[in-house]
């Protein structure tokens, strides 16, 4: 399953807040085994939302969008999404039902426009915090505040799915650049994916379906470097 993310806000563009949602949301979806094939980012405004959000839709499995839920002035997302997949925005009811019965909210103490989603939209509701959630065609969009899109994640992290990879790390005590004549002979001998990412020290990453065949790669690595 090929999973791109979207990201939402000003304030992860400008550096005011750091987005550790998209980082959270690719360890999760790995370790399920689906494929984080793109992560963007983009600024609340509705036509950069769509038009990247259409885009994702039609080329991976599913989207998933953090941030700008709500009804206040710069949250964009839901009115973008509806526009990225076609579709009008209305009240949900069933949104409403849960925020009235589980949430503990009456309707008149809602801002306007808080249950408002994409027409035949699946409300996801939000148990830390208020603004729904939804799921639409492929596309899941959850809020920004990392605590709310946890909880709401864990919901539904059963729908994401693939193939399992192992992987293994080793830090060597060589330049990454004296290194590549190894990987590829690595990657010739046990058809592994490797990463390298270079630091005080080179961390590699062997990546694979099958968990013996990383073992052997390691081991085989390992005797031909000088570990840090």
């Amino acid at each position: 399953m090929d999973v791109a993310l979207v990201t939402v806000g000003d304030e992860l563009l400008s550096g005011d807040t750091v987005n550790t949602n998209a980082a959270w949301l690719g360890e999760q979806l790995t370790n399920r085994g689906a494929r984080v094939e793109r992560a963007t980012t983009v600024p609340d405004r509705v036509a950069d939302i769509a038009r990247i959000v259409n885009e994702y839709a039609a080329e991976y499995d599913a989207v998933i969008v953090t941030g700008g839920l709500g009804p206040t002035h710069d949250d964009r997302t839901i009115d973008s999404v509806a526009a990225a997949v076609g579709r009008e925005l209305e009240s949900n009811e069933t949104a409403l039902q849960w925020l009235a019965t589980a949430g503990g909210y009456e309707r008149g103490d809602l801002a306007d426009g808080t249950a408002d989603l994409p027409a035949d939209a699946r409300p996801l509701h939000n148990t830390v915090g208020v603004a729904p959630g939804c799921v639409v065609k492929n596309v899941y969009v959850l809020p920004g505040v990392p605590d709310e899109m946890k909880a709401m994640f864990e919901r539904i992290e059963g729908e994401f799915s693939g193939q399992y990879r192992h992987a293994e790390f080793l830090v060597v005590d060589e330049p990454e650049s004296a290194l590549i004549g190894r990987f590829e002979e690595l990657q010739k001998r046990f058809d592994v994916t490797v990463g390298s990412y270079p630091g005080d020290n080179v961390r590699v990453k062997i990546e694979s379906a099958d968990e013996e065949r990383v073992k052997a790669a390691i081991e085989w690595l390992r005797e031909r470097t000088e570990s840090a």
